[in-house]
């Protein structure tokens, strides 16, 4: 990115919102909440630029950005799609299909895990618990949580989203 990085004046005030909320000295708590406004703003990643300007916004040292943005995969290290497809592959969703949802999604987007389809619309994310258990197999998709996945499920998730139908916010 050459381009000089900076949050709109909507954001950036949303980010000294968010900084106020913690006493003087701890600017640093408010490092989450402002990783998911900057991975927004700046293209659905987290580049390293991105993290450094993030750094300077808090005060803080760049590699405690780093440090908290790789270990979260809430946080995308590189482009992704248009739609994260984030399917569960703990336990529960495994005794449950897990595996055979994503081998569907594999095979049906021709990407491996990690990878983007060529037309940007997909990235395949396996995640761990996902926190719902109850409701296996299950994709996070945006906000969202699709439960009790089978692979009829998971092809109209994807022809809904194919045809922009399918919220993700």
């Amino acid at each position: 990115m050459s381009e000089t990085i900076a949050f709109k004046p909507e954001s950036l005030a949303q980010v000294h919102k968010i900084i106020a909320r913690y006493p003087e000295g701890r600017q640093k708590s408010a490092l989450l909440p402002v990783l998911h406004l900057a991975q927004k703003e700046f293209g659905g990643w987290l580049d390293v630029p991105v993290m450094d300007y993030v750094a300077r916004l808090l005060s803080i040292q760049p590699i405690e950005v780093y440090e908290v943005a790789t270990f979260y995969t809430m946080f995308n290290m590189k482009p992704v799609g248009k739609y994260v497809l984030e399917v569960c592959r703990t336990g529960p969703c495994m005794v449950c299909g897990s595996e055979k949802i994503l081998d569907h999604i594999r095979t049906k987007l021709n990407i491996k895990d990690g990878e983007t389809t060529e037309d940007g619309m997909f990235t395949l994310k396996p995640a761990e618990c996902l926190g719902a258990c109850g409701y296996a197999p299950m994709m996070q998709l945006g906000k969202f949580f699709h439960e009790n996945l089978t692979i009829e499920k998971v092809d109209e998730i994807l022809d809904l989203c194919r045809q922009g139908q399918l919220a993700l916010d």
